[in-house]
């Protein structure tokens, strides 16, 4: 049998409950906390003894500290970074060593609960807002949207850049380039906590009480471990890999190994918020007491039989509630001389009746001997308690309130205790009863109101808010950049006076492909006469709401000019608008007339012409329609206005792109590839690493189809242009495997595309 842990020392120092634990790079075998006293602790391990010392006090933040986790050394920071995450909507950055946070990361508008570092500097963090966010050189890059209630949990697989989500909406995600590629089913309550066990497997716990292995690819459920009687709050995997730990509301940790559950530690406190497993193999838990307390399976480092005994004292003193135990019929309950006989297993409980009240023991298998661990408090069916307090279901309150829910319905018993959060006991009755969580701030005000006069206990109505409290809680709630060198009639970009030259911003290297500074722009057209023709012709065939008078058709070739005509910007407008089937004419005019920029400042003042051409370019509708609508939003890049108008969605504009990988005909896939390789260029010169990211995404997900070298070409020359002198750029594309992608284009054929991907594959490493 493996040496069975035992108690370290307990560490105290914090104000309130400890939420958030995790092991330090610096110093090293050293333990972060992080509470709700709003502040954060590092700890290192006291030389010359079994314990800990605290080191320092991390401030900045204004309501609880939620989540932890550390970032890894790099040029910046060479100590790494310690990042907390609170309920007042921040992100915090500190240095080892020093008190006051370096940076602070806002966007989030609900409690960050979860937080979690990967490779490349990328940063995951969860919150009651309902999405995760990632983060790279302090700027949310992506926004992960799918979660219909809080995200209390992340993960982050970094040899396949996948980002795991778990949610009180009872799901986890798995995401990858910002988008969703499983979804895992199982838990029957909000999943709380997560562990990344291999790149094959995570782990999950819940309030279900259960923990769940899952398969990463097929998102199969491997195993449930049961064991837990109440919310599981969090895990860590043991150093081993596989093994791992759990606390939760139960008061306890418990220590799981080879699948099975190996020991049962109780704590004096209810809670078992944050459990942490320490690179030596010690264990550290964090409960609403305030208190962290390490235990660990090396005899030498046991704490002393002074502390020990104390500790034994603390948990006897313990109260515990009758209810989770089972109806307890005293008289029907074994007397002390059954703790003669030995346990069966670690961690095993029993009830024992000692003149009339009820204890429970737990058998200490290092020690071979039954160590009470508390007293059940009243026994189920009683109302009333020896102190004069009331008792329901078995366990002392100070009150028993009646409420009335819903009309013509029995009022539902609330028990409350003054030591309480009112918030948490409205969460609790809320989640027995099944109502919404509509009712939360009626119920928690109700106590408050009907325990005026009376100090309660350690929570406070605007600092608590767990799980889903206060105004916090969840609530199912330009540059002018270069515009010029407009490309002329038949030109190519890459090669005529726009193109790059070595010497401008050149990187040594002789590279003529990238980076430009220019967009591409698509001018060529038929004779006015030939498309006017069209127009007239279809309009003889439209419904009657869509026809246009003829001698307004003839007035838009002034659009073409830069001097519109009559009401010609109106008469479009509304050709704009016909069915695809027959609107490709009239957007061939629209293309071509917002290359004049009186036009186009015309059309951008109607945001609604982003969606418009969305509509057409989107899939089902033919060929002509999709490319032309393609290649118009390409040509509002020309000027401020539609840059401007492009880049506020360009989140609909790329989808459109994306979603362009099944066009089969050459012209459609140019078109593609050059409205991705203009958002490319306008961006280039920006630090705004969230639409970047998008751009690169969106090129990957078009490179991975089978398109026509020149389309190819453009992407590359696109990705080329943002990753070459941007390491966040870099760090993006690799974290969405571009480079694996682009590599597989490197041919020995020679010719531009060959030449510039592996121009773009030597990028990421320089």
């Amino acid at each position: 049998m493996a040496t069975p842990y035992k108690l370290r020392c307990n560490l105290t120092g914090h104000e309130k409950d400890v939420r958030a634990l995790v092991s330090s790079l610096f110093p090293e075998h050293g333990l972060i906390s992080g509470s709700r006293d709003n502040t954060s602790c590092i700890w290192a391990e006291n030389e010359g003894s079994n314990s800990f010392v605290k080191e320092l006090t991390m401030r900045g933040h204004s309501n609880f500290v939620s989540s932890l986790c550390v970032m890894p050394p790099d040029d910046s920071y060479p100590q790494g970074l310690i990042i907390t995450g609170s309920n007042d909507k921040t992100i915090l950055a500190y240095s080892p060593g020093v008190p006051e946070p370096v940076f602070k990361l806002t966007g989030h508008t609900g409690n960050v609960c979860a937080l979690a570092s990967g490779k490349f500097g990328f940063l995951l963090s969860g919150s009651w807002d309902m999405t995760a966010r990632v983060w790279l050189n302090q700027k949310c890059v992506m926004v992960l949207e799918g979660h219909q209630m809080a995200v209390w949990a992340v993960g982050i697989i970094s040899g396949q850049g996948v980002m795991l989500t778990g949610s009180a909406d009872k799901s986890i995600k798995a995401w990858k380039a910002g988008k969703c590629i499983q979804t895992y089913k199982g838990h029957e309550d909000c999943v709380r906590g997560l562990g990344v066990v291999s790149e094959a497997e995570f782990l999950s716990c819940s309030n279900d009480a259960t923990i769940r292995r899952w398969a990463v690819t097929s998102g199969d459920c491997l195993a449930v471990y049961y064991g837990h009687t109440n919310y599981v709050y969090s895990l860590s995997i043991l150093p081993n890999g596989q093994d791992f730990v759990t606390g939760a509301e139960d008061r306890t940790l418990r220590v799981w190994k080879d699948g099975k559950l190996s020991q049962t530690i109780y704590h004096p406190s209810e809670s078992v918020w944050a459990v942490c497993a320490l690179p030596n193999g010690d264990i550290a838990s964090g409960a609403s007491d305030g208190i962290i307390r390490v235990f660990t399976q090396d005899p030498k480092k046991y704490a002393s039989d002074e502390v020990i005994a104390a500790h034994e004292a603390s948990l006897a003193s313990a109260p515990v509630a009758s209810q989770p135990l089972g109806d307890i019929k005293v008289e029907d309950l074994p007397g002390p001389e059954s703790l003669d006989q030995p346990g069966k297993k670690d961690g095993q409980t029993t009830m024992i009746n000692t003149g009339g009240t009820v204890d429970v023991y737990q058998w200490d298998a290092s020690q071979t001997k039954w160590v009470k661990i508390g007293n059940v408090v009243g026994s189920s069916g009683s109302t009333q308690s020896t102190s004069g307090k009331t008792l329901y279901e078995g366990k002392e309150y100070d009150y028993v309130f009646s409420v009335d829910i819903k009309e013509g319905a029995p009022p539902l018993k609330l028990p409350y205790n003054i030591a309480e959060d009112p918030w948490m006991a409205a969460q609790k009755f809320l989640h027995k009863h099944e109502l919404s969580q509509l009712f939360l701030d009626q119920v928690a005000n109700f106590i408050l109101e009907n325990t005026k006069g009376v100090t309660l206990g350690t929570g406070s109505a605007s600092g608590y808010s767990d799980p889903f409290t206060g105004g916090d809680r969840y609530v199912p709630g330009r540059d002018d950049m270069d515009t010029s060198g407009a490309t002329p009639a038949g030109s190519d970009p890459f090669t005529g006076g726009g193109r790059y030259v070595p010497g401008e911003e050149s990187t040594g290297s002789g590279n003529t492909h990238f980076p430009i500074k220019t967009c591409l722009f698509f001018d060529t057209a038929s004779p006015i006469e030939q498309i006017l023709g069209k127009l007239k012709e279809f309009n003889k065939s439209v419904d009657d709401n869509l026809h246009v008078p003829e001698e307004s058709l003839d007035e838009l070739g002034s659009l073409l000019t830069g001097h519109p005509r009559g009401d010609s910007i109106k008469t479009l407008d509304q050709l704009i608008t016909w069915p695809h089937e027959v609107v490709f004419p009239a957007l061939d005019i629209l293309r071509m007339a917002i290359k004049e920029h009186e036009v186009c400042r015309l059309f951008c003042s109607r945001p609604s012409v982003i969606d418009l051409m969305c509509q057409h370019a989107s899939q089902g509708n033919n060929n002509a329609c999709r490319m032309l609508s393609l290649r118009t939003l390409t040509n509002l890049f020309r000027h401020p206005e539609g840059t401007e108008l492009n880049i506020s969605r360009i989140d609909s504009v790329l989808q459109v792109a994306i979603n362009g990988r099944d066009m089969t005909t050459k012209k459609g896939q140019i078109a593609v590839a050059t409205l991705i390789l203009n958002f490319c260029v306008k961006l280039a010169a920006s630090d705004d690493l969230e639409n970047k990211s998008k751009c690169l995404q969106a090129a990957g997900e078009v490179l991975g189809s089978n398109f026509d070298p020149e389309a190819v070409y453009r992407l590359l020359v696109g990705v080329g242009t943002l990753v070459g002198q941007d390491d966040g750029c870099k760090a993006l594309a690799q974290s969405i495997d571009l480079p694996e992608l682009i590599a597989k284009l490197n041919t020995s054929e020679s010719g531009k595309l060959t030449e510039c991907s592996k121009l773009v594959s030597s990028s990421f490493n320089s």
